[in-house]
């Protein structure tokens, strides 16, 4: 159950009424927008939920917003909710105070529902697709692609618990040019492992591949010893799956599992991709022009068409890119959503037009873009790297940090923003340090509970509680704070934006903090204020365990 949504529909409801009242007294036009929005104020004195429904009827209706909110507050009747009072305030928001028996619920449900609160239907089941990472799989994972990582996988979990059914991918680039240069490359390092001298041109220099190179002669010693057509044709195969098992292994390590793995190659061999260009020249959104075969993306707004077939016969990215796309549609998704390097941000145009070729609506593909990391010690740039080679691995990463850091961290700012990853902090078991610092609330948690099991108290069940007297401000902050998650998880699903959650859950830690610190639980002035503050500090540890599970972070009992 989530109560805030209870709570936010009788208000709805009794908006839509006061709208319809005013409407039929002549005092607005209407009717009210399909959508109302309620939203927690950022101060506490603007009350417990606020809406700026009148700012958005004010151009329809022609009036100033005040105007509108007043006509509005003159109709409310709020009977029947759990508002006590309303006030318009500022250039026409209004916000609602509510009672604060409300708030007491919560308690109940999360109890009720334990590891399951915060989830709802919202999504109603709808289809997602989330593909991420998505690095070629001729190296190893970077830092940026970490970043990705912990923002991908905690997303496709936030879309799980807000309804939707949503699946990852991870699409394996393993065909064209890059693995044509890798397989030379590797054959290049076994030919200078076994002592002959080699010269690089095109070839991937980077020193991980001598790692991949020294693999290949152990598990096949005679290698060399083939012809070299043979050779590079089977390192064409074999490389790319190299590369793409030690992602899979150093991801698994860091949190990141897909339901997934789609190999470009297995796509081209299929036929897909020369059936999905006949299918366009059959619906008129293809043509031939000066040897090539063309996409007809400027109909849908891209700047130019895009080439599918080369003039020399070759299938161009575009075209395989296309080709998976309309897999993943045909495999029964009504949303793909695909996280991408800020280098392919100039791919929107060309992406949302190549859906509509495929005769899909442009809004059933959303392009999502993380920015660049870098990483920072002792207040400089820190150059990490320990090969040749201007990269970060992520496995060098979690040498430095713990898996709990480097996910917390990437997940406190937003995906499309530039960051700055401090080290120091990162490893500084203080709390000082966000993720110490929530972690460290619920092993708080934890601790008050095995004392007051020592003391013979168990948490009780609520509904036996009598929890209206947790009255205190610092208890009451803490319980609007629960109560939001479930429409937090909402909003963070909705907006892409995972971020939320690190924000989240560090306020509910700070306002445990301020909780424990001015209100004892043990040792209470009663022995029913001790019993409700203690199923209000384990609703408190259900909640942050949760959020920290959502994020791929570990909650731990002991610190």
């Amino acid at each position: 159950m989530r109560v805030i949504q209870e709570v936010q529909n009788q208000i709805r409801a009794a908006l839509r009424a006061a709208v319809a009242a005013a409407v039929q007294a002549g005092d607005l036009s209407g009717p009210a927008p399909e959508t109302i929005h309620l939203e927690a104020p950022k101060e506490k004195a603007h009350g417990d939920l606020a809406t700026n429904l009148a700012l958005v009827m004010a151009r329809g209706e022609r009036k100033p917003p005040r105007a509108v909110a007043e006509a509005i507050l003159r109709h409310l009747n709020l009977e029947g909710t759990w508002a006590e009072r309303v006030e318009v305030a500022g250039p026409g928001f209004l916000n609602f105070f509510l009672k604060p028996g409300w708030l007491h619920q919560v308690l109940v449900a999360v109890q009720r529902e334990g590891e399951n609160y915060g989830k709802s239907d919202h999504g109603q089941g709808k289809r997602v697709l989330l593909e991420y990472i998505s690095a070629n799989p001729t190296g190893p994972v970077v830092l940026v692609q970490a970043r990705a990582g912990a923002v991908g996988s905690t997303l496709a979990r936030l879309l799980n618990w807000a309804g939707y059914r949503c699946d990852t991918e991870f699409y394996v680039n393993d065909a064209g040019n890059q693995v044509k240069a890798l397989a030379r490359a590797v054959d290049l390092r076994a030919r200078q492992l076994a002592g002959e001298p080699v010269e690089f041109t095109g070839e991937y220099p980077a020193e991980y591949v001598i790692d991949c190179a020294r693999e290949l002669l152990k598990q096949y010693p005679d290698f060399l010893q083939k012809p070299e057509e043979e050779r590079l044709a089977f390192l064409e195969r074999w490389a790319p799956e190299y590369f793409r098992a030690g992602q899979e292994e150093v991801l698994r390590r860091y949190g990141v599992v897909f339901d997934n793995w789609f190999s470009e190659r297995k796509l081209r061999e299929s036929g897909a991709v020369e059936a999905l260009v006949q299918r366009l020249k059959e619906m008129g959104e293809a043509y031939e022009a000066d040897g090539a075969v063309w996409m007809r993306t400027t109909k849908y707004g891209d700047d130019k068409d895009r080439v599918l077939v080369k003039s020399d016969g070759e299938y161009t990215y575009f075209a395989a890119d296309a080709a998976y796309h309309l897999n993943k549609y045909e495999r029964g998704y009504d949303l793909l959503i695909n996280i991408l390097g800020q280098d392919h941000h100039g791919y929107q145009g060309r992406m949302k037009a190549m859906v509509q070729c495929l005769g899909r609506p442009p809004e059933s593909l959303e392009l999502l873009f993380t920015q660049l990391v870098r990483l920072v010690k002792d207040g400089q740039e820190y150059k990490m790297s320990k090969r040749q080679g201007n990269i970060v691995e992520l496995a060098d990463l979690l040498e430095e940090v713990s898996v709990d850091a480097a996910r917390f961290f990437f997940l406190m700012r937003s995906l499309d923003t530039h960051m700055d990853f401090d080290l120091n902090l990162a490893n500084l078991a203080s709390q000082e340090n966000p993720v110490y610092y929530v972690q460290y609330a619920h092993a708080r948690i934890c601790s008050l509970l095995r004392q007051a099991e020592e003391a013979g108290y168990q948490v009780p069940d609520a509904t036996s509680v009598r929890l209206e007297v947790l009255q205190d401000p610092a208890e009451l902050d803490l319980l609007k704070k629960i109560a939001e998650l479930p429409e937090e998880i909402i909003q963070a699903a909705e907006s892409r934006e995972p971020h939320r959650l690190a924000r989240y859950v560090m306020d509910v830690a700070a306002l445990f903090h301020a909780f424990y610190n001015r209100c004892r639980v043990l040792g209470a002035e009663n022995e029913e204020l001790t019993r409700a503050r203690l199923v209000l500090a384990d609703a408190t540890r259900v909640v942050i365990r949760n959020v920290l599970g959502l994020m791929g972070v570990s909650a731990p009992e002991r610190m």
